[in-house]
């Protein structure tokens, strides 16, 4: 059933978070916008569709990078109706240079420099650098000025810089990578160690625990949600995310911060601040 908004607020649902893709909708009474666009474009409409949503009322995608996990969807979604695509520009340019098949039409880009902010309707967007391997990765926080409430996104980074703290230190809600388990990690044996390298160096995921650490040291009393995102299939367990950000927090007494786990297959409860 289609979820109800209140007049005033800023709202959050992710739509799909994992390795195999990325997408969040992010909301107020006016406006809408989707942060990546990492699953399919078929993917990306029928989930807007199963919480009351439509392509049509999207005013803006924001990228945080490249990589197909995050940008997917994009040819697909352009073509069906042209959206305004925010992202800087050695992220617009990797994606001019690399595209799918089936996404080679125009985006309509609109480019920041990354540490600017860019509005979209009623929200105030700020970018920041964060370490990944990718070519200008950014975080956001999206901010409803009218309200007053703001929304952190990190989905991909090595590890957490005192930038991206400093960032993440007022906001109200969270999305933050848990993406995986360093004991099932090292233990798998699908990935080649030059993988498991990659997804452990400083420009690669955040781990159970690094995620952990990084929401206790930002979980001010404005802190209410987080979301814990971008969990491998393989290398991590709902619970086991679960488990190590919520004994963080309780050991600095932070029960007022809720928790929840994103999913790869289905939208989560939209979360409205």
């Amino acid at each position: 059933m289609p979820c109800r908004i209140a007049a005033v607020g800023i709202h959050v649902t992710i739509l799909g978070s994992g390795s195999a893709g990325n997408c969040t909708l992010v909301e107020t009474d006016s406006t809408q916008l989707l942060v990546d666009a990492g699953l399919s474009g078929r993917q990306i409409t029928q989930r807007l569709a199963q919480i009351g949503r439509n392509l049509e009322r999207i005013n803006g995608i924001i990228l945080t990078h490249e990589h197909s996990d995050h940008t997917r969807g994009l040819g697909a979604l352009c073509k069906a109706r042209p959206i305004p695509v925010y992202a800087n520009r050695l992220t617009a340019e990797a994606i001019a240079a690399n595209p799918e098949p089936q996404d080679r039409v125009r985006i309509s880009w609109r480019l920041f420099v990354t540490g600017t902010s860019f509005e979209i309707g009623d929200l105030l967007i700020d970018s920041f650098s964060v370490p990944h391997d990718a070519y200008d990765p950014v975080g956001f926080v999206i901010r409803h000025p009218r309200s007053g409430n703001s929304i952190g996104v990190l989905t991909d980074l090595g590890h957490v810089t005192k930038l991206v703290t400093e960032r993440m230190r007022t906001m109200n809600a969270l999305v933050l990578e848990a993406n995986h388990d360093l004991k099932l990690l090292q233990e798998d044996t699908a990935r080649p160690w030059a993988t498991k390298q990659r997804i452990m160096s400083r420009h690669g995921h955040l781990s159970n625990d690094a995620a952990a650490t990084l929401a206790s040291d930002v979980a001010s009393d404005k802190l209410r949600y987080v979301f814990l995102a971008h969990l491998s299939r393989d290398c991590n367990r709902p619970e086991l995310a679960e488990q190590a950000v919520t004994d963080k927090l309780r050991k600095i007494g932070a029960r007022h911060v809720a928790i929840a786990v994103a999913s790869q297959d289905k939208p989560t409860a939209t979360l409205s601040l």
